[in-house]
């Protein structure tokens, strides 16, 4: 069992930055995959950015690749999404996401295993 909590969110502008965090429950945090994807209103949660049990592998949708970066602490069990450049169109609810084995990095939500609550990202025009 893997309980998730995200931190970080908030309004900025555009062109700003945000640094997300998810702090993990348990010691096998450094055995699963983590993934970030995200949920604006009236839309469906999709993928932003995924990363193996090492980080030595991550794994970027087009709209964030370049401008989001995904790392993991595993010491400190936290993952993180250092997001550049905001725009109005990254304005969601971010959720952490974690699968079991950790050795792929997934895009789907249905792979994952467990999630967050999510944290809202706003970006003001």
């Amino acid at each position: 069992q893997v309980q998730l909590v995200e931190s970080g969110g908030g309004l900025v502008q555009a062109g700003g930055s945000l640094r997300l965090s998810c702090a993990a429950s348990g010691r096998t945090f450094s055995s699963y995959a983590m993934g970030w994807f995200r949920q604006a209103p009236g839309k469906e949660r999709e993928f932003v950015a995924a990363i193996n049990w090492s980080g030595g592998s991550t794994y970027y949708d087009d709209s964030a690749q370049g401008r989001f970066t995904i790392s993991r602490d595993n010491a400190k069990n936290t993952v993180y999404l250092q997001m550049n450049n905001l725009k109005p169109e990254d304005t969601a609810v971010y959720y952490c996401a974690a699968r079991f084995p950790g050795t792929e990095v997934r895009g789907m939500a249905e792979e994952y295993d467990y999630w967050g609550q999510g944290t809202q990202v706003s970006v003001s025009s």
